[in-house]
């Protein structure tokens, strides 16, 4: 989904705008030490860049990344140096390792395709919690609180870069689909023109609940934070007959479409 250019666009724009990922991170880790005090590891899935992760290495003694985007991770590599950084897909991943806290954030769950998907991506999340420890993922809207045909824009300067960008989200079945155009100005290349399309799912509050149940969390919502959207925290149960398999990503009968377009790998949704 990102390749270089879209990565490095990506990295300079969020942090130009002024995203608080220092203080959203805060906010995390305290609703995780609010359930496991002690917490001292922790793995960021669909890590992108590195924005959570890097403020998450000076609250915890051991972390780790994964994403999808190997173009994401040249970025996080060059600016966590010594932080192991994993390529993976969220819906089937294996460390090998568990965590005391295992984090999903920047609405990045939405990219999976179908709930099969979601149910998949959450197992594999609670399948690196240790027992006892936390998976913290943060929603895109639900479609109760998404709004249709929504625009947004702004421009940002940032080292002799110029980067406009205009974005129009509308309604796709079960999901939103984001065309995001960006002009970028350089003096040494110009003006030069970029598109991208996010397909995020809308799943309800019930269903990221059920998600969490299924995987052997006891979730709770914790609503208006994390730009408004809310996070869902779990707390994995001891099971005496171990961890299950995760479900298959392309299991039938879920109430939901494929999706299609969905990567499921580690995207942030394009705000």
């Amino acid at each position: 989904m990102y390749g270089q250019d879209s990565a490095r666009i990506y990295s300079a724009q969020h942090t130009a705008r002024g995203k608080d990922y220092p203080g959203e991170a805060a906010a995390v880790a305290g609703w995780i030490r609010r359930r496991r005090p002690d917490a001292a590891s922790l793995l960021d899935v669909a890590c992108g860049t590195g924005g959570h992760l890097r403020p998450f290495a000076g609250m915890f003694a051991r972390v780790e990344g994964l994403d999808s985007a190997e173009a994401m991770l040249e970025i996080a590599r060059a600016e966590l140096p010594g932080v192991p950084l994993h390529r993976g897909d969220m819906r089937d991943f294996r460390l090998g390792r568990t965590f005391d806290a295992v984090t999903c954030l920047f609405a990045s769950i939405a990219y999976v395709g179908s709930l099969a998907e979601l149910h998949a991506a959450v197992a594999s999340l609670a399948a690196h919690a240790a027992p006892g420890g936390v998976v913290a993922v943060e929603p895109w809207w639900f479609p109760d609180t998404y709004v249709d045909r929504w625009v947004s824009g702004d421009v940002v300067r940032t080292d002799g870069v110029t980067i406009a960008r205009v974005a129009h989200t509308v309604r796709d079945g079960g999901a939103s689909r984001m065309a995001v155009h960006y002009l970028r100005a350089t003096p040494e290349h110009g003006v030069e023109h970029i598109s991208e399309v996010h397909r995020a799912m809308l799943f309800d509050r019930s269903e990221y609940e059920a998600a969490f149940r299924a995987a052997g969390l006891d979730p709770e919502y914790v609503p208006d934070v994390q730009s408004g959207r809310g996070l869902f925290v779990g707390v994995r149960t001891p099971d005496p007959a171990g961890p299950a398999a995760p479900p298959s990503a392309a299991a039938p009968g879920t109430g939901r479409g494929s999706g299609g377009g969905g990567s499921g790998g580690g995207g942030r949704v394009a705000l």
